[in-house]
């Protein structure tokens, strides 16, 4: 028997976070540095997984399918396609740098505070999630993808409730509360979407006989499956209203900003730049896939529904007080372009949605880490608390500059190629849609810009004249992001090469091919 590579990647962060708990409470570096090389390990899985995925080699790859509840038709079915290779490598890449980043947040608080944090638990639960979010972009059976999708809510309300940000304006009590109410909110968003999507999992099993996506998909496209158009309709809304609150997209979306404010910035990183993933993610592999005629049927809404998340993620972004609160409105905006491409049904549109998820996931990574140093320091998420940071931390100062560049998508850096590739898909199906997108560039540029000047420049406040530096830890963190940023924004051939394959896959799924261009070329 062949390597299970796919479990091993999955199963090898959720030892880890055992073991990790399981450290006692007084060796709490030891559990960090278990931690981190449980973390590095699964790094190194991955890149096996990519080193050994053909992207001309078929559909899915490294499969592993075996009995598990045969009453149900329910198997544990995991295989990988290009856009899940992507997506599992952006997952172990980042995580390494979040438990980094992340390495004093769940130390001891001072004496005399009500609260205690368990070190060992805050790093187990990164581990917790990393597993269960690599088994949803492995799994190819329904049952087996819904049943993480949902159980990774458990270990992220954990993470933002129980490890919050240590930085409030109001004291402790308030921050405690403010956190709460962000984890409950975030719970209780997800899980409503989990259980309108358990109702269409089962309607699924109902129609189909079993849950193997590969199976039903297969039926479908030779004529042997026939589901009725209402039915088809209902169960797409089903999955694609948990994926919407996942992903999220406007008017899904409010539980964004709460939970990424209240968490420490490790953990905003590991919402929007890993679990946030799953469910743009999920809207390529199963609603298209599985309901390739109500995809269609509910495009012109969906397209819609994207361009308001452009425009108003980005517009609330410009008026914010809070630095976390702007990333995570700017992160909204920026999940409406991922959406807008894939929605857009064309193979440019595609490709840079999924380029998208990758080049964000690095790009926010690297603007919310650096900020959380900066906030460590003053002790406050308000713009308006810091001045001249430029001229006491300069090297701190230009990897917030560039993280910032990055999110407004500045051509050289990584996100500019799948935002150009976006709006060009888009452009080609639609054009108002991709001139109305457009002006989420403009935004972007605004709260990017006026947020680097009230923070870097002017003159120096008396509150952040001793700031320190980045120290070696935290370029050790933030310094890879930034070169990935620039090699894939100057050569994203790679991540291209992997994924187009699978886009033209997905695009036969829905039977559409690319518009052809209106004026043809010169002979």
């Amino acid at each position: 028997m062949s390597f299970p590579l796919l479990t091993a990647t999955a199963v090898l962060p959720a030892i880890g976070a055992i073991a990790t708990a399981a450290v006692p409470a007084a060796q709490r570096t030891a559990a960090k540095w278990l931690a981190l090389l449980v973390s590095l390990a699964t790094l190194a899985l991955a890149i096996t997984i990519l080193v050994r995925f053909d992207p001309d080699g078929g559909r899915y790859q490294l499969t592993e399918s075996h009995s598990w509840i045969a009453d149900f038709g329910v198997r544990y079915e995991l295989g990988v396609d290009g856009i899940a290779v992507a997506l599992i490598a952006l997952t172990a890449l980042l995580m390494p740098f979040i438990i980094l980043a992340g390495w004093h947040d769940a130390d001891p608080l001072e004496t005399g505070s009500r609260r205690w944090r368990p070190t060992q638990g805050f790093f187990a639960l990164i581990l917790a999630v990393e597993a269960m979010v690599i088994i949803s972009f492995e799994a190819t059976d329904v049952f087996l993808f819904y049943i993480f999708f949902e159980a990774m809510l458990i270990p992220m309300y954990f993470l933002i409730g129980g490890f919050g940000d240590r930085a409030h304006e109001h004291g402790e009590e308030a921050a405690s509360t403010q956190r709460s109410y962000a984890a409950v909110k975030f719970l209780l968003y997800n899980l409503i979407g989990g259980l309108i999507m358990l109702a269409a999992v089962i309607g699924l099993y109902v129609v189909a006989g079993n849950f193997s996506l590969q199976e039903i998909a297969q039926a479908r496209a030779n004529g042997s499956l026939h589901m009725a158009t209402s039915t088809e309709r209902w169960l797409f809304l089903g999955f694609f209203f948990a994926f919407a609150v996942k992903a999220p997209l406007w008017p899904l979306h409010t539980w964004l900003p709460n939970a990424m404010q209240e968490s420490t910035a490790p953990v905003a990183v590991l919402i929007t730049a890993v679990v946030d993933k799953v469910g743009t993610f999920a809207m390529l592999r199963f609603c298209l896939q599985l309901f390739p005629e109500a995809s269609k049927w509910a495009t012109p809404v969906i397209l819609v529904l994207a361009l308001i998340s452009i425009v108003y993620g980005a517009l609330l972004a410009v008026g914010q007080r809070d630095i976390k609160r702007l990333v995570a409105y700017a992160s909204i905006s920026h999940f409406g372009f991922i959406i807008l491409g894939i929605f857009a049904m064309t193979s440019q549109g595609q490709s840079g949605a999924t380029l998208y998820m990758v080049n964000h996931g690095i790009s926010t990574a690297a603007l919310m880490l650096v900020a959380g140093f900066l906030i460590s320091r003053r002790g406050s998420r308000l713009i308006a608390d810091y001045g001249g940071v430029q001229k006491v931390a300069p090297v701190l100062a230009g990897t917030f500059l560039i993280g910032g560049l990055a999110t407004l998508s500045l051509p050289g850096l990584a996100p500019f190629v799948s935002e150009f590739l976006v709006l060009v898909g888009t452009f080609t199906r639609y054009p108002a849609v991709g001139i109305i997108a457009t002006f989420g560039i403009v935004l972007a540029a605004l709260y990017t810009l006026v947020l680097y000047q009230r923070t870097m420049t002017g003159p120096v406040k008396q509150e952040v004249s001793a700031m320190p530096d980045l120290r070696v830890r935290e370029l050790v963190v933030v310094a890879p992001l930034i070169v990935l940023l620039i090699f894939l924004g100057v050569y994203p051939k790679p991540v291209t090469d992997i994924v187009n394959p699978a886009v033209k896959s997905t695009l036969s799924d829905v039977h559409k091919k690319d518009p052809k261009p209106s004026v043809e070329a010169a002979k």
